[in-house]
């Protein structure tokens, strides 16, 4: 299959720009608190990270992340400056009473490109249980409603876990009356907070990432998954065996303004933690993914396309070739590659096989049938 070359620029920046939140969200990777950490980037740093940002060909995409982004005094500052130097900035806000109807217009106005919303639950009881304070549910079906009357283009991002999968199935109908243009599954990778949570087995994987398929030829809104990449493999093999338009986000895609009112694409061929992405913590640090907690350096201390280019973490995840067990040898390695961060949380090694991943490789097979 078609190889990406992610070797000189990412395709997508997540900076995350506080640890503040007010929430404790039980899934949360940066196992968020009320207060920023001691020695977050501050604003003179910030914008330079923006503006060296805007030098990358073509320019990636800005996710600015938390904690929750609102919570960070100097976010319009950054945002105002993204946008100035033609960079296509997304947020993902928590569902606190910081985020207003007056704060949605005021981000729309400032140059936000789309505002990314978690809902984790059907009901406010669910949804609230998980997200660890009462009325978030409401809320955020409220930012939703604001963000439509702005003219904001809104995604609804959602962690699957073994708890919350039940529920998550009645969601489609939901995000379709609010009108998101996109729904990003996350699987849960216990990192964090989420470390005490229960993930889905490879056979569950399997079932949801193949329900997922059929939401999307289904609803209105795009369907793309985060550390789950084998949905693209599962889209894949669906689309070669029907034929049929579906609105799955899967691999050797590139979507264009008639798709999204906003001019974002989605994440391109092959994108994967440390190929195509890249993660700056709040503290500067640079990571191949927020789910995979290992650093290659700090942009106070070299700039950040250094990093992604030259260290050798980054380098090794852009080599498909050094990947181990049946993920190694897999025809779909270059457009999944399995979620590394996933690989490092269960098994200490971020090039072994994704451990939830049912697919078995016919040269895998045919490996370990010479080897026995």
């Amino acid at each position: 299959m078609e190889r990406a070359d992610f070797a000189h620029y990412p395709y997508l920046v997540a900076w995350e720009v506080t640890h503040a939140c007010l929430l404790a969200c039980h899934h949360c990777r940066a196992s968020a608190e009320p207060h920023p950490l001691p020695g977050e980037l501050a604003t003179e740093e910030g914008l330079r990270l923006v503006e060296e940002v805007a030098t990358y060909r073509p320019k990636p995409l800005l996710l600015l992340t938390g904690g929750d982004p609102l919570a960070r005094p100097d976010l319009f500052l950054l945002i105002q400056r993204a946008r100035d130097l033609g960079v296509k900035v997304g947020l993902t806000p928590a569902a606190t009473p910081l985020l207003t109807r007056e704060m949605i217009f005021r981000l729309k106005e400032a140059g936000v490109t789309r505002l990314a919303l978690s809902l984790d639950g059907a009901r406010a009881e669910t949804h609230d249980a998980f997200r660890g304070e009462e009325g978030t549910f409401v809320r955020t079906l409220e930012a939703l409603t604001w963000a439509n009357e702005a003219g904001l283009p809104t995604q609804v991002n959602t962690t699957v876990t073994r708890d919350t999968w039940p529920e998550i199935q009645a969601l489609p109908d939901l995000l379709a009356e609010k009108g998101v243009v996109l729904w990003s599954l996350f699987f849960l990778v216990p990192v964090g907070r989420g470390a005490l949570l229960k993930q889905l087995s490879a056979r569950e994987f399997e079932e949801v990432l193949g329900w997922l398929y059929e939401v999307s030829k289904t609803y209105p809104f795009h369907v793309k998954t985060t550390e789950a990449h084998h949905f693209r493999r599962v889209v894949l093999q669906r689309r070669a065996q029907e034929g049929k338009e579906d609105r799955a986000l899967a691999a050797g895609e590139s979507l264009h303004r008639e798709y999204f009112q906003d001019g974002m694409e989605h994440s391109r061929l092959g994108v994967t933690d440390g190929n195509g992405f890249v993660f700056v913590s709040a503290t500067g640090e640079v990571a191949p993914s927020g789910f995979l907690p290992l650093y290659a350096g700090n942009v106070r201390d070299k700039p950040l396309l250094q990093i992604y280019r030259e260290s050798s973490l980054f380098q090794e995840l852009r080599d498909k070739e050094r990947l181990k067990g049946k993920c190694g040898v897999c025809e779909y390695r270059y457009v999944c590659g399995g979620s590394r961060a996933r690989a490092f949380a269960e098994t200490g090694d971020y090039l072994a096989s994704e451990p939830r991943c049912a697919y078995v490789p016919p040269a895998w097979l045919e490996r370990v049938g010479k080897a026995s």
